[in-house]
């Protein structure tokens, strides 16, 4: 047994050290017990409850049991066990007695047997009322841990407000940017249909001086050339050329038309130009009989 067992001790009439709660026949020996009832002792009930909860010990959750119990005692008034409110009790003692040990026999080899104790134990948890000055300092303690509690929250939320802020900033910036660029392409792209739309009619006056300038020149071109008796031909000018759009040379005398892939077109003198193949033969001309064998 650890610690005093201070409510044994009123034995006096309307003496009394604290209020109880007492577990008894408890499935666990009370070495165990005390193990985890040395933890609480000397705690207010709010601590006592929050250390027993996460105590990895099975015991801690009988512990528990008993504490409640004690607290319900304390604060029952109707019975006129009242003491105090909860927030104002504190573990006055608490202390594990052994209780009566089962007996078990388990056969072994030879005839032989082996005992098997199963030990219990009686909890018992005692309360009472803090002093003014402990009260002070638990409750301050309490409401210091709620309002830092609720500072920090606060911060958390300025702090997130802030960042808020400062991204929508960023992305505000950045859509001012944006519409300075785009207004200033589209101000370029408006320049540059105002300079092409002025110099359009340039452009057209120039390209309608070079289509006469080529009309003049072809028609001074063609005016060297004389139609011949046939369709699509024309006459070759004194020095035997014919124009770029009769490309087929004919001869007269041998009825003979050649192409420029033809192998005697460079050797063969025109007397008459066509301008297709079709016209030729029209004409009454032919390939050569090589020309033929060769396609």
């Amino acid at each position: 047994m650890r610690g005093p067992k201070l409510n044994e001790g009123a034995t006096a009439v309307g003496e009394r050290h604290g209020t109880k709660a007492t577990a008894k026949y408890v499935r666990s020996s009370a070495y165990k017990a005390r193990v985890v009832l040395d933890l609480i002792r000397g705690l207010d009930v709010k601590r006592a409850d929050q250390v027993l909860q996460f105590t990895e010990r099975s015991i801690a959750h009988d512990i528990r049991k008993v504490l409640a119990s004690a607290v319900a005692n304390a604060t029952d008034a109707d019975s006129g066990a009242y003491v105090a409110d909860a927030d104002e009790l504190f573990v006055l003692a608490c202390f594990a007695d052994e209780g009566p040990t089962l007996r078990r026999f388990r056969p072994r080899a030879r005839g032989r047997a082996t005992r098997i104790r199963k030990r219990t134990c009686h909890i018992t948890i005692v309360l009472a009322r803090m002093g003014e000055d402990r009260i002070e300092i638990v409750q301050a303690r309490a409401e210091g841990s709620t309002g830092g509690a609720n500072a920090n929250r606060r911060a958390r939320v300025e702090r997130s407000r802030k960042r808020a802020e400062a991204a929508k900033s960023q992305i505000d910036a950045i859509d001012a940017d944006e519409a300075i660029e785009d207004a200033a392409e589209q101000a370029i792209d408006e320049a540059i249909d105002e300079a092409v739309d002025a110099a359009e009619p340039d452009k057209q006056a120039a390209s309608a001086g070079d289509e006469s300038d080529a009309a003049g020149a072809a028609s001074e071109h063609d005016a060297r050339f004389a139609p011949a008796e046939w369709a699509g031909s024309v006459t070759p000018d004194a020095d035997g050329n014919g124009p770029e759009s009769h490309a087929i040379k004919g001869n007269a005398e041998s009825m003979l038309y050649h192409t420029p892939d033809s192998r005697y077109y460079k050797v063969t003198k025109a007397e008459v130009w066509f301008d297709t193949e079709a016209n030729a033969e029209a004409a009454g001309f032919a390939k050569p009989g090589t020309q033929k064998d060769e396609d």
